[in-house]
């Protein structure tokens, strides 16, 4: 007799069916709606997206589907005939092809924000639920839709009611054979967990990011990110010895007043002296949330959103070749505030146990009694901010410790960037008051969806996409300027606007270079004469650049650079995701990726042709000595902040 014959086996495939036809299909509209990225040129790329996919897909279902066939294989045969057991069955496939459809809309949902399959992003929102469902329930019409994809799934089920009882009809499977299947489903299971990576196959697929994407699975990269979420640099990444590698990254960050005091050949703690006497300015640093730099009007674009920001570029220190090191809000605050490139994985700002104790930016003002703070719109549990910023020198002021009575409008996110800024202002006005110099590091949040924002304010309405959010972002600092000119301590504070990331990273490629560029102002009129700085740098740089503008003697861990400095070494740029690590020169982007693959994009802000190559190119040798220095340091504790390593010079005034 056919073994699709038997009832359990005719069950089991009408549901792993209908899961095969749902991947089939979102893999399909995918691809149908980026069929000009995905550049399928050929039934042979189209084949191959859909073959490793189908791979993928019952890769996934190996796992998805191995507690319902155990459960199926060992069912008793009288607990099978029992009538409430066949409407527990029939429920069950209902319940099903509800979990199938949901899946597709939230992988469609997610793909419309990221381009890319769900990865450690998707895992993040399942962690920190509460700010991600007010998101969605603000954004989308959350409810119908579930409504929809219920009435969908019932009446599916009612239309296969009687395939679904023929199934359970059919005769039942031996018991020998049923433990033969199950023996046989446990070393499947067991090859596969130790054959299938996250990115393997579909490495396959050509070097199209959106071709890789789209052949991958989407509940399937899900799961595999809990399992990938840290990789050890060493293991998976291209090395160098440790000598070259210590060599190369000294040279790196290298500069004519800075020396050498780590005994590692790979630690790069130096004393840095800055001539003259320290500038002992307030500052104000606003990370913006996603501000890309083609919202700005400085960078061409032509819908006015950007009024206040394009006039400050007028007045400050501009800096027109700026990138993002990373895709997410935490990457962005650990550049900025650590000075180092993302390691993979996790960023240090989410390694709960060990993402304190480091040398900061926020310490470095610390030691010179600064009133150090980081300032959130929303609650500083996201992203692990509050553990992070507490214990690196800051002390925290977020949405949980702003009374309501001070906060005319929130989100899912948080209070709108005019409740933040005015926050700023109360904290420096009493600093200035008690003669403390303060160092204020904001983060905003209402640059993201659902992107709500005070009513008029703007001619944009509030919630109607990503250009109004930029507009209000815009207004709030124009706003906030203002206010801050009538302050008496206006004079004497750097103000800095910077974006954490860009609106949207996801190209053509692992790491597409355009995709990375943010805007970044240094303000401080009478202090700092304005000027474009057209050097290619990251947000690694800014700590080292800031420093070096207050003349500040400092201990450095840094692997950024004082980009004004006139000796400065040409610019570069260390930019990455979650896997994929670059450093672009100005016009070639090397990129390092697991499995130790290397390769480069020659014109990487062009026609960008990728070449593979080897770790003896010298812009690849750099890369690595950055990203195998920078996760050596983590792991050895190398840039663990040390109050004895204070030059003398930063000790006098502190408390």
């Amino acid at each position: 007799m056919p073994k699709l014959h038997y009832a359990q086996l005719r069950y089991l495939s009408i549901i792993l069916l209908a899961w095969l036809t749902t991947f089939f299909l979102t893999r399909s509209l995918l691809l149908v709606s980026h069929r000009a990225d995905a550049e399928i040129n050929s039934l042979t790329s189209l084949l191959g997206i859909y073959g490793i996919g189908f791979f993928y897909d019952m890769t996934f279902l190996l796992y998805a589907g191995a507690p319902l066939v155990v459960y199926l294989l060992l069912c008793p045969q009288i607990l099978w005939r029992q009538s409430w057991h066949r409407r527990l069955l029939h429920t069950l496939f209902a319940f099903s092809l509800f979990i199938m459809l949901f899946t597709a809309v939230a992988e469609w949902l997610f793909w419309d924000e990221f381009g890319v399959r769900f990865n450690f992003i998707a895992v993040d929102y399942l962690i920190y639920s509460k700010e991600v469902v007010d998101n969605i329930l603000e954004s989308y019409p959350i409810y119908p839709i579930l409504a929809v994809l219920l009435a969908v799934a019932v009446v599916t089920t009612a239309a296969m009611g009687r395939r679904i009882a023929a199934s359970l009809d059919a005769p039942w499977l031996p018991k020998t054979r049923a433990w033969t299947g199950l023996a046989s489903l446990m070393a499947v299971v067991a090859i596969s967990s130790a054959a299938i990576g996250q990115n393997f196959p579909r490495n396959l697929s050509g070097s199209n990011t959106y071709q890789r994407e789209l052949a991958g699975n989407g509940p399937f990269q899900f799961f595999a990110a809990f399992r990938n979420n840290e990789l050890d640099y060493a293991q998976f990444y291209a090395v160098l010895p440790d000598r070259e590698a210590a060599a190369l990254i000294r040279n790196e960050v290298d500069e004519a007043n800075a020396h050498f005091t780590g005994s590692d050949p790979q630690d790069i703690r130096r004393v840095i002296e800055n001539p003259g006497p320290p500038k002992r300015r307030n500052v104000v640093l606003v990370t913006i949330e996603s501000l890309s730099a083609k919202y700005l009007g400085s960078f061409g674009n032509t819908r006015a959103l950007t009024p206040n920001l394009d006039e400050l570029r007028k007045h400050s220190l501009f800096f027109s070749h700026f990138y993002a090191t990373g895709t997410r809000t935490d990457r962005g605050l650990e550049a900025i505030t650590l000075s180092i490139p993302p390691t993979p994985g996790r960023s240090i700002v989410k390694r709960i146990g060990r993402e304190s104790g480091y040398g900061s930016l926020g310490q470095q003002f610390k030691a010179r009694s600064y009133d150090s703070v980081f300032l959130y719109g929303g609650r500083g549990y996201f992203d692990n901010m509050n553990a992070f910023f507490a214990g690196n020198g800051y002390r925290i002021v977020d949405q949980s410790s702003v009374p309501a009575s001070e906060m005319r409008f929130t989100n899912a996110w948080g209070m709108s960037d005019e409740d933040l800024y005015a926050q700023t202002l109360k904290i420096a006005d009493a600093d200035h008051a008690a003669g403390q110099p303060f160092f204020l590091q904001l983060m905003t949040t209402s640059n993201h969806r659902p992107y709500t924002y005070p009513d008029g304010r703007i001619d944009i309405p509030s919630g109607s996409g990503r250009e109004g959010a930029v507009k209000y972002t815009d207004y709030a600092i124009g706003q906030f300027l203002a206010q801050a000119r009538q302050k008496p301590w206006f004079d004497q504070t750097v103000f800095i606007f910077v974006a954490d990331h860009t609106a949207g990273s996801a190209g053509k490629e692992d790491l597409p270079i355009a995709n990375y560029h943010i805007p970044l102002f240094i303000y401080a009129p009478g202090f700092i004469e304005p000027r474009e700085i057209s050097m290619v740098s990251s947000q690694i740089d800014l700590a080292p650049t800031l420093l070096g503008l207050l003349n500040f003697d400092y201990t450095s861990t840094f692997f950024g650079r004082n980009v004004l400095r006139d000796d400065a070494a040409p610019g570069r740029a260390l930019v990455g995701n979650y896997q994929h690590l670059g450093l672009f020169d100005g016009k070639n982007l090397a990129i390092l990726s697991p499995r130790r693959a290397m390769r480069r994009h020659d014109d990487a802000l062009g026609l960008s042709h990728e070449t593979k190559t080897d770790s003896g190119d010298p812009l690849l040798k750099r890369s690595i000595a950055y990203y195998q220095s920078a996760s050596h340091a983590f792991q050895q504790g190398l840039i663990a902040w040390k109050d004895q390593d204070l030059p003398k010079s930063t000790m006098i005034g502190r408390r």
